[in-house]
């Protein structure tokens, strides 16, 4: 079983900001691209995002649904990863001081990953767990300094916003 911590500086309430909003998920979770809410109203019991994972020319459709939540401090998730099976990611909050302490869990439930589950894909899972722990911290950072854009949406508005600043110069 994966479990990490992190103290995140930004209150719990920031934090959850972050975890609520379906849009942000491919920003914090490791090798997913391009999230989106599919059903519900995240992060509600039974809502699901939708997302991408990409290995190489290979594009993987993926879900995350919410299995329980207990807003502002507790988000239990169900991984749906196709052939892999599904897996169960908790991801808890506590107040920690003026801070956040964000800690993390996730096991495999079913399919191929319990199967193939060792010691060698606890330790790539704890690698992912800092690096997404990590990268919810920014998050946590652009949200407690009013920045709106986030490294996936800036990704995916980019091309858009070129495009557009090329019309009219003879450059596409």
């Amino acid at each position: 079983m994966a479990v990490r911590h992190r103290v995140i500086k930004a209150d719990p309430a920031t934090v959850w900001q972050v975890l609520a909003d379906g849009h942000r998920y491919a920003d914090w979770v490791v090798g997913t691209g391009a999230s989106r809410p599919k059903q519900g109203s995240w992060p509600r019991k039974d809502a699901s995002i939708a997302y991408e994972i990409r290995l190489g020319p290979l594009r993987l459709a993926n879900e995350t649904v919410v299995r329980h939540c207990r807003e502002g401090s507790l988000l239990e998730l169900e991984i749906m990863a196709g052939f892999l099976g599904t897996a169960r990611f908790s991801i808890e909050l506590r107040e920690w001081g003026e801070h956040c302490l964000v800690l993390v869990d996730e096991h495999p439930l079913q399919g191929a990953g319990g199967v193939l589950h060792n010691a060698g894909v606890e330790a790539l899972i704890q690698v992912r767990h800092r690096s997404m722990l990590a990268r919810l911290a920014r998050c946590c950072d652009d949200a407690g300094n009013g920045r709106r854009e986030t490294p996936a949406r800036e990704a995916r508005e980019a091309p858009a916003r070129e495009a557009s600043a090329a019309e009219g110069t003879g450059r596409a």
